[in-house]
Formats: structure tokens, sequence, C-alpha cells
């Protein structure tokens, strides 16, 4: 985690940006860490967080999602969805080293390092305030927004 808690990284976004999350200072900030762009849990979580958008929104709440995929995947899922937010590409997995977020996992008999799913809740003035690891995508985005609403 970031020293004193504090949110600093930058990474490219879709819609062709950079996104940097100080940036998000005076809001709240949603960073999400997903293992793989239209995989089935992660288009769950996704879809969950769009469909809960608007009230993300209106209680001052920026959502990024972040994976390893490229920007081209990412351009693919977010039009695919329709997510009203930004995908961010950390291919090199520097911020998700940063966020500890790179796990050994077993997939399909086999040790491989990827992703955990994983949601850190940051306050408006860039303050970690929850985190979440391991978690279950579905019901998720709406557990995060209830969280919201009590900052």
């Amino acid at each position: 985690m970031p020293e004193n808690n504090m949110i600093d990284f930058s990474l490219p976004a879709t819609g062709e940006a950079t996104f940097t999350a100080t940036s998000a200072l005076g809001k709240n900030l949603v960073v999400y860490f997903y293992p793989k762009d239209d995989t089935p849990g992660c288009t769950t979580e996704a879809m969950q967080f769009r469909d809960l958008y608007e009230e993300f929104r209106q209680a001052d709440c920026v959502i990024v999602g972040i994976s390893r995929d490229s920007m081209k995947s990412h351009e693919n899922f977010k039009s695919k969805f329709s997510l009203p937010f930004e995908l961010l590409s950390d291919a090199d997995e520097k911020v998700c080293r940063q966020f500890d977020v790179i796990k050994e996992k077993n997939m399909y008999g086999k040790q491989v390092l990827g992703i955990e799913r994983s949601t850190f809740v940051f306050d408006k003035t860039g303050k970690l305030r929850r985190e979440w690891r391991k978690l279950k995508a579905d019901g998720h985005a709406q557990e995060v927004l209830d969280f919201i609403k009590t900052l």
C-alpha cells in the first residue's frame, strides 16, 4: 500500500487518456482490481458497478477498474458492456504490486501469478478508508456503494 495510505499512481486509461490518482482528490475514489477482461466473474463485477454508476456519481465518487490487460482489450470490454467508468492497464504490474494484489493462484492445477480480486476506497483527501481482498464479484459493487454512503 502507498506510504501513509495515500494514493499516488498513474496508468494508461480507456478513452486515450492517462489516469492519475491525485486527479481524483476532492472526490471519493473506488479502485477495483480484477483478473481479466470479459471473463465471467470480472464481467459480473463490471456490470454491477455499471448498473450502480449513477448512485456512485451522486455520492461524489470516481470508479476505475485495473487489470493487466492491454488497452485494446480494455476498450473492447468497456464498449461491449457499455461501462461508464475508465479501465486502466497495468501491463507491467507496477500498481498491482504497489497494492499487493498479485498472488499465487491455482489455475487448472498449475500455480500461476495473477490478480486477486480486490477493491480499495479512498476518501476525498486521498486517504485509504477501506479495502476488500479475495472477494466474490457478485454483490460486491452494492457493498462498496453502501460503504461510500457512510463517508
